[in-house]
């Protein structure tokens, strides 16, 4: 991290008095589960968010991001914002507010003071990999540690949500920031999702000689917050339905006894949204099981199954009221003819747009680089290596 000290340096003419990193995260399984407290499979990846930071100006935050530039938030002004929702900012004023109040919570008396951060990130924006919470969880670390907090991975990640979900206005589950706060491979069952199970599940697709690649379909995730929403808009007609708040409380059973009532009420998509969710929870399960055992072609089968759920049940691959642009569509199907049958590709995170991710035999992988280049673009496919450990 010796560029982010010099850049801090550069920025407030002054050394950083402390370092932190939190690395990106990919969903593995579980796509669209989170937030109906379901269950995900989910690693923390070796590109992480960066922050330098040190004691600032009396009551102030300053931050300096590479391509956002600085952000200021006075300590006594962290009530959320209307008119900062969806701005970089609101993650800033957010995060801070989060802790803060969590701190106390857990009865603490936390005593804020001026902090100068520098923070970069080598998680692309709108890949899927979470570059928002990998931003958000070293926010929080950073502000845990230096005001010496006492929070820990859950609650940091619960910090993060909020400031997401209430500040920045983006209706996003748990998995992304709990990932990053754990770091390495996990699954996690929100059952409880203030007491999420997290068992450590070993995944090295390098071990079955696999490499996994990601590759840019060219339309950022940035601008797509109505797409996601609409997904938990059409799941919360279902739950309200059963009067419930989330899907996991609704046995599938009783589900399925309702379901042409449901069609009526809340219309076919939501049912079929509703339809992936159940069976995404089911196959989280089974791809734990099959890690477990090291059955790497069950595993990839899963995998499978759960892209096309995605496409056809969940649909977000494409965006609604287009048919004309359905870039995601197009690098699925190029995919899968040059896969041939081997390895698995599937939608990446959150879907609309963003990046693919695919499970490539490792004699097939410049094959598979080149083709995907070839159709796409120079530069399109990244290799990701999977983290170890827990992010510090």
């Amino acid at each position: 991290m010796e560029d982010i000290s010099i850049r801090f340096k550069e920025t407030f003419f002054k050394g950083p008095e402390r370092l932190f990193s939190t690395p990106g995260r990919i969903e593995i399984g579980g796509n669209h589960t989170d937030h109906q407290n379901g269950r995900v499979l989910a690693a923390a990846v070796s590109l992480s968010a960066f922050a330098a930071v040190s004691r600032g100006e009396e009551g102030l935050i300053r931050l300096v991001s590479q391509g956002y530039g600085e952000t200021r938030i006075e300590l006594s002004d962290l009530q959320p914002r209307p008119d900062e929702r969806a701005r970089f900012s609101s993650l800033v004023r957010g995060t801070a507010a989060s802790v803060i109040k969590k701190c106390r919570e857990k009865g603490g008396d936390p005593a804020p003071f001026g902090l100068d951060i520098f923070v970069s990130s080598q998680v692309p924006e709108g890949s899927g990999l979470s570059s928002s919470a990998s931003f958000e969880v070293v926010l929080a670390r950073a502000f845990d540690s230096m005001w010496e907090l006492g929070l820990s991975d859950l609650d940091i990640a619960l910090c993060c949500q909020k400031a997401e979900n209430i500040y920045y206005g983006k209706p996003s589950g748990l998995m992304d920031q709990l990932t990053c706060a754990a770091g390495g491979s996990v699954c996690i069952d929100f059952k409880d999702p203030q007491k999420p199970v997290i068992r450590p599940v070993r995944l090295d697709p390098s071990a079955f000689g696999l490499s996994l690649i990601l590759t840019d379909c060219g339309v950022s995730h940035a601008d797509l917050t109505g797409e996601y929403a609409s997904i938990t808009g059409d799941l919360s007609r279902i739950c309200a339905s059963f009067g419930v708040k989330c899907l996991r409380e609704v046995p599938e059973k009783m589900f399925m006894n309702e379901l042409s009532a449901l069609r009526r009420i809340c219309g076919d998509r939501a049912v079929l949204r509703a339809l992936h969710v159940y069976g995404e929870n089911d196959r989280v399960e089974k791809q734990y099981k099959a890690l477990q055992a090291g059955d790497m072609e069950g595993f990839l089968s899963l995998v499978r199954q759960s892209g096309l759920s995605s496409w056809r049940f969940l649909q977000n691959v494409t965006p609604a009221g287009d048919p004309s642009s359905q870039d995601m569509a197009v690098a699925l199907a190029l995919a899968e003819k040059t896969l041939a049958g081997r390895g698995a590709c599937r939608i990446q995170g959150g879907g609309f747009a963003g990046w693919l991710q695919s499970y490539v035999p490792e004699d097939m992988e410049k094959a598979f680089i080149s083709s995907m280049e070839g159709f796409l673009g120079t530069g399109c496919c990244r290799k990701i290596e999977l983290a170890r450990g827990q992010s510090s």
